[in-house]
């Protein structure tokens, strides 16, 4: 794969993972990136690299797949009211965005799939947490969402 087409790839991974989340109505803001500010006072979802490995299974003799792994993030302000609702926004939203990437688990052809049940080591995931922005304490899910990734560097002697 030649240097602009994996640029090509990779900015139509990122603009296709994210479109699910836009898509979805339900995020204030989306990002490509690990936001450097607090969000505002609605749900906000970034995208940011984890990961990037090569797959020994997928891989051929002459060409080696890869997973990519992105976070993506979900928060918002813990302090939000009424504070019951702030765990349920957390939690129903990143499960949305879970089941659009089971549901478009090849993100329309760009990739061979998102690796839903860990055949490549940690499967499509959520966790709880909290972090703290601008002084701002978040209630966030951490998405870890691996993409398998056919054909990316050929084999060469």
């Amino acid at each position: 794969m030649s240097d602009t087409t994996m640029d090509q790839l990779i900015t139509d991974v990122f603009s296709r993972v994210t479109s699910h989340a836009n898509g979805l109505g339900v995020f204030e803001r989306v990002t490509g990136h690990e936001p450097k500010n607090a969000p505002g006072s609605g749900l906000s979802a970034s995208f940011w690299l984890k990961s990037f490995r090569p797959h020994p299974k997928a891989s051929g003799l002459n060409v080696t797949a890869a997973v990519l792994t992105l976070n993506v993030r979900i928060g918002q302000n813990m302090l939000k009211e009424p504070q019951d609702d702030v765990e349920i926004e957390i939690l129903t939203s990143s499960l949305k965005l879970m089941a659009a990437y089971s549901g478009d688990f090849d993100l329309g052809g760009a990739i061979r799939n998102v690796d839903l049940l860990g055949e490549t080591g940690a499967p499509l995931a959520l966790d709880g947490g909290y972090i703290n922005a601008d002084g701002v304490l978040l209630r966030v899910g951490i998405i870890t969402l691996p993409l398998i990734i056919n054909d990316v560097f050929p084999q060469e002697a």
